[in-house]
Formats: C-alpha cells, structure tokens, sequence
C-alpha cells in the first residue's frame, strides 16, 4: 500500500504548532507542579520538575498517537502517524518514537544532571543537543521517503490524509 508523505515544510508547521499547544499544557502542568511542590531550592526539584514534564509531554503524545494517530496540530494540518505498513501505533511504538524524537534535548538533560555546568559552556552543551536534536529532523531532507529519522527508528511514519 503507498502512502501520500507530507512535505518537509508542512510537517515542520505542524510541528511548530504542536510545540504551541504543548507549551500551552506544560504551562498548566508547571503550575500544578509548583503548586504542590513549593520548595523549588531543594536539591531533588530540578530533575524531577525535568522528568515530570518530560512524562507530561510524553503523555500527551503518545495518547494522541495512540487513539487515532493524530495530535490536535495533525488533524488541522490533515496527517496522520501510523505504523511502516499503514496500521494505527501500538504504545510501543509511540513511546519508542517519543523517546527517538527528543534524543537530543534527552542528552542534554542528562549531562545537565551528570556534569557541572563548568565542565562544558551551557552553550556548546545546547548546539549539541540541538545537532543532535535537529539532525533527525533534516534526516527527513535526504530520506528516501522523506521520513524523519526518528520514524524511521520506530518504525512509523506520517501519511498525508486525502483533502
């Protein structure tokens, strides 16, 4: 069965959109977090506040993939994520594909925790992570299908739905 592959450009504005609505949801969240957890100076609250909203984000996603393949911004910009042969994700395979998207804001996160920010510039630390972050996406330019690279990773792909 073909599939119909959104362009690079559609799929980059789709997935501008999705960061807004996201940011949106982390918004509340963060205050919810802030809320119950009031001592934001304790040792223990940066990572944590950092896995809590890694799980949020994580959450909101995978649901959406996972019941009917598309977040809000997908269904606007009319595409679809399913799985290499065409069938909807399994949970899976949308946290795998969670996970293989943010790789790189992942390793920043962890060698933010690991090493003191004096080890390497705060700045050097962030182009890594978004070469690395970023690489999946313009993996997508010289892909075949036009998949991203994370896609390709987990197995899935995202189909243009017919207007």
């Amino acid at each position: 069965m073909t599939y119909s592959t959104p362009s690079f450009w559609r799929r980059i504005v789709c997935l501008i959109y999705d960061f807004l609505l996201i940011l949106a949801v982390l918004f509340i969240a963060s205050f919810i977090f802030h809320f119950i957890f009031t001592d934001t100076q304790a040792a223990y609250f940066k990572p944590l506040f950092q896995c809590y909203l890694f799980a949020i984000m994580g959450y909101y996603f995978t649901w959406f993939w996972t019941h009917g393949g598309q977040t809000l911004a997908m269904q606007t910009w009319k595409m679809r994520l399913v799985t290499a042969d065409g069938h909807g994700l399994t949970k899976k395979q949308a946290i795998a594909r969670y996970l293989f998207s943010l790789a790189g804001i992942f390793i920043f996160v962890v060698i933010d925790w690991v090493f003191p920010i004096n080890f390497i510039s705060y700045y050097q630390l962030v182009l890594i992570s978004i070469l690395i972050f970023g690489s999946g996406f313009i993996w997508a330019l010289f892909d075949r299908d036009r998949q991203y690279l994370h896609d390709r990773l987990a197995g899935t792909r995202i189909i243009r739905l017919e207007e």
